[in-house]
């Protein structure tokens, strides 16, 4: 997906470009985008992902001073970093006020396929029934990270336009093969699996949080992936945190590398828990809590925490 993304971006974005993106979004588009000189405008997030009524908002001022977006870069299914997952009816809204405006929209549906319930909403791009939703998905995160093959659905303008700055940066035509084949046969029964496990290991990490930080650490009901996206106290600047956590082998997300702006993401973090084991995870929390109670006083230890 990584890769995919790259390559749209070569071919839509600009010095000077704007693109609207979610408050809190994926790092690596945020960096992606900044790369290549454009302008971010934030929306915000609620318990269904995008506000539509935010968008709205950030077009019309965007209009009156003469910008046109290039897209809204919106990630509808297990939301990186929050874990939302958008309903229908608001798809359509966001859809509706894209075509008023005429400004497309990316759709990453990276982690689609990782919804605990195993039930996930359609694709924008297939409830517009037209190019004016560019899709783009990965199997990295369902199959096998080390694959980095994604995927994209798109009109045929743009896909002759991306022919010729596609890079392959290690998927070979026998890799794909092997995927395609693997998928026909054996990719429901897999992913049924790695549900399980992955909404085991998040349980494991919501506990081990719960038990370290106490109700110092906030955090959202998570509906699917491999993150739990975390505030903390507005004392704790997880920069920082992140910068002595790496000294002593822990690693986390600060939340400045998954946000538009500083001010949403100063006291923020995201945790994956998908490689690690049921252990890890424990040790790897407690440990994290000591590092930040010795640096920021949070979480207090004023009772003796469980381990």
């Amino acid at each position: 997906c990584r890769q995919v993304c790259v390559d749209v971006d070569q071919v839509l974005v600009a010095p000077g470009d704007t693109i609207i993106m979610e408050q809190a979004s994926y790092g690596g588009a945020i960096s992606r985008v900044t790369r290549h000189g454009a302008k971010l405008v934030g929306v915000p997030l609620d318990g269904e992902g995008l506000v539509p009524d935010a968008l709205e908002t950030a077009l019309k001022d965007l209009a009156a001073k003469g910008v046109k977006p290039k897209y809204i870069y919106t990630i509808p299914t297990v939301q990186n970093p929050t874990a939302t997952v958008m309903s229908v009816a608001r798809r359509a809204e966001i859809i509706a006020i894209s075509e008023t405006y005429d400004v497309p929209i990316l759709e990453d549906e990276c982690y689609a396929d990782l919804t605990f319930d195993g039930t996930r909403p359609p694709a924008m791009r297939a409830m517009a029934g037209n190019d004016r939703v560019i899709h783009v998905g990965s199997f990295s995160k369902s199959i096998a990270p080390a694959l980095r093959l994604g995927y994209i659905v798109a009109g045929w303008p743009l896909m002759s336009r991306l022919l010729s700055v596609k890079i392959d940066s290690g998927t070979p035509a026998l890799g794909q093969m092997i995927v395609a084949e693997y998928v026909m046969k054996n990719f429901d029964a897999h992913v049924s699996g790695l549900r399980k496990v992955l909404k085991r290991k998040l349980d494991v990490m919501i506990e081990a949080v719960t038990a370290e930080f106490g109700t110092a650490a906030e955090f959202d009901p998570v509906a699917g992936g491999i993150f739990l996206w975390i505030k903390l106290p507005d004392a704790v600047d997880t920069l920082k945190l992140f910068q002595a956590a790496s000294r002593e082998g822990v690693a986390i997300n600060p939340g400045v590398e998954w946000c538009t702006d500083a001010e949403h993401s100063r006291s923020r973090l995201r945790l994956c828990f998908a490689h690690p084991s049921e252990e890890i995870i424990r040790e790897g929390v407690a440990k994290l809590a000591d590092i930040c109670h010795r640096e920021f006083g949070v979480p207090q230890r004023s009772r003796n925490v469980a381990r």
